[in-house]
């Protein structure tokens, strides 16, 4: 994954200055094909044919040339550079990749003067808790054992032992999370849990066992691409409602909730925390880390699609999308083969007017954090799409701060069986609203996610699962006044005069008379800009991508997908839904674009790269 990274980076670096005839050193000779192959690149990127002046520091390596060749690099060394460069790629509109790339499809678009087109090593899509984990990481932070740190996993603490003097960016996941285990199914987030998080599952307040390091020298450049401010979806959620993970849990590296706080004079009361303070602190994370050059908000993309190249790069290019076969690399006689590039990433920014702007970026590496919260489960029966029939906890709450629920006699029906639906009873039952509450599973069944949680840390959902078993319709007791459950129940269909139709396990129908009703039954990602969104990269290529029961099918150590190379995925769309274990997939990236990076400036070396 994000392979050795600290002894590795230096070597190329010295090397750009050595080649270039700075630095003092005696300049290489180069043979003829060389400085043909010099002047041909020149010609290729519109450089003068004088060499580069010196850096004035360590270079910052970039990819990037007009035929999207991943094995020249031009070396960006100020500040002001770098920030021209992240600017010109994040605002780069229009086709103006030259003649090797098919004509797009038409879109009212403007270019920008900026020659040549420069190509990303990574685009991340979804600026959400993991997409700022991963251009934390991909800024240069790295994560070392303390030295005074002591984990109390003695076989992890001994692995870590052997090779302090290395970042964990730099060392063997697969070694490492080797017998550790936890809430997530995937290695590296267990294992990255477990160093911030030691034992956090048995009670303990363990401190990490990291600690952060800024090297530069590490930077990969990357755009974060999102629809609002940091932080994602978090700006959308409810705020009345308290968050499931403690607040220590919800945090990123290097800067604690606590630290945030403190410095905002915030008060907070208890271990676990609004929604609206959650955002509002990764928000601020992106600020205080100094993210925010890599952050672009107001963004919506469109498609994701893969650019062929023939081997030569000079020859005509086609564009496929995602999740198509790869084709074979062959060649026979004369003719050359197409092999799969760089990414075409296009979309629009919203400006402050309302108004469009559309862009088109390029990537060598796409990373996918959208999350799933963007689309309400459905439960696809007749009558759901009746004004009547709510599909999220924000509509309802408009519902009831309107008054529009105000003196009605007939029962709010609420559909679901996990902690958005409980969330949903409780504000009910707090606004004076009777309760009709279906679900499918049985009281019983070890997999409602009430028997999971601690009585003593969420009260408030043990007073909800107590209702659900005791106020059932299938227990003969005296009904709770405000709240009956239905157990073992399903909608059959909703009507024009807000009546439903359930049906018991044993197919027992009832007609029910609700006020308003809402449908809780979890999200979908929108991956809108995939092919077939996104089915074709999943567990189960038959089935729409879900979080728990089809996510995208990756690595496990590098979290690119099995099924299209240089795309990954972190988040709940691999089935991380806390954020504790999200950050696994920064650090499984990280590893992985090291290494690459690392082998691609060993053959750019041992090759000449016509330098």
């Amino acid at each position: 994954m994000r392979g050795e990274r600290t002894r590795g980076r230096g070597k190329a670096a010295h090397s750009g200055p050595r080649r270039g005839g700075s630095g003092g050193g005696r300049r290489k000779k180069r043979s003829g094909r060389q400085l043909w192959r010099l002047q041909h690149l020149r010609r290729r990127l519109r450089l003068p044919p004088a060499d580069l002046p010196p850096p004035s520091r360590s270079p910052m390596t970039v990819w990037c040339c007009r035929c999207s060749l991943a094995s020249h690099f031009r070396n960006y060394c100020s500040p002001e550079t770098e920030g021209h460069l992240l600017n010109s790629l994040v605002q780069y509109l229009g086709d103006n990749l030259g003649t090797n790339v098919k004509k797009m499809p038409s879109l009212e678009e403007n270019t920008l003067p900026v020659d040549p087109p420069l190509t990303l090593p990574m685009v991340v899509i979804g600026n959400g808790p993991s997409g700022i984990c991963l251009s934390y990481m991909l800024s240069g932070y790295r994560p070392y054992l303390s030295p005074e740190a002591k984990h109390p996993n003695p076989i992890l603490h001994r692995k870590l032992k052997e090779a302090r003097h290395l970042s964990i960016v730099d060392q063997e996941l697969e070694y490492l999370s080797e017998g550790l285990e936890g809430r997530s199914s995937n290695p590296v987030a267990v294992l990255f849990d477990t160093l911030l998080h030691p034992d956090a599952d048995f009670g303990f307040d363990y401190p990490p066992v990291l600690q952060w390091k800024l090297e530069p020298h590490h930077y990969i450049p990357h755009i974060v691409l999102g629809k609002g401010p940091p932080g994602g979806a978090w700006h959308a959620m409810e705020g009345s409602m308290l968050t499931i993970s403690l607040g220590d849990w919800m945090e990123l590296p290097g800067y604690t909730f606590k630290d945030w706080a403190a410095a905002k004079r915030r008060n907070i009361k208890c271990d676990r925390v609004l929604p609206e303070e959650v955002a509002s602190y990764y928000k601020h994370y992106v600020k205080v880390m100094g993210l925010q050059k890599n952050f672009r908000e107001n963004t919506y993309i469109t498609s994701v699609s893969k650019l062929y190249r023939e081997q030569d790069c000079e020859a005509k290019s086609q564009k496929e999308e995602v999740s198509t076969p790869h084709l074979q690399i062959e060649e026979q006689g004369d003719q050359t083969t197409l092999i799969k590039k760089n990414w075409e990433i296009r979309g629009y920014q919203r400006a402050a007017d309302g108004s469009h702007v559309s862009f088109c970026l390029f990537a060598e590496n796409v990373a996918v954090a959208t999350g799933t919260f963007d689309a309400p489960g459905r439960l696809q029966v007749e009558g759901e799409d009746f004004p009547f029939v709510l599909h999220s906890m924000s509509d309802f709450g408009a519902a009831i701060s309107q008054g529009m629920l105000h003196g009605k006699t007939d029962p709010v029906l609420i559909v679901g069986g996990g902690l958005t639906a409980a969330d949903a009873v409780l504000c009910a039952y707090n606004n004076n609203l009777p309760i009709i509450h279906v679900f499918h599973r049985r009281v019983t069944d070890p997999n409602l996610i009430f028997k999971q949680l601690p009585k003593k840390l969420y009260p408030e959902y043990h007073k909800v699962y107590q209702m659900m078993c005791t106020q059932s319709v299938s227990v003969d007791s005296n009904l709770h006044p405000a709240y009956i459950s239905f157990p073992e129940h399903r909608v059959l269909s909703f009507q024009s005069d807000k009546k439903c139709v359930l049906q018991s396990a044993s197919g027992f129908k009832k007609i029910l008379k609700f006020s308003v009703a809402l449908v809780l039954i979890g999200t979908h990602p929108d991956l809108c800009f995939l092919k077939d969104q996104g089915q074709g990269i999943a567990h189960n290529t038959e089935e729409p991508i879900t979080c728990k029961g089809n996510p995208i099918e990756i690595d496990p150590y590098t979290y690119e997908c099995t099924k299209e190379p240089n795309l990954f995925a972190v988040g709940p769309l691999v089935g991380d839904n806390f954020v504790r274990f999200l950050k696994g997939g920064a650090l499984g990236i990280t590893r992985h674009l090291a290494i690459k990076q690392k082998k691609q400036q060993h053959q750019l070396i041992v090759g000449g790269g016509g330098d």
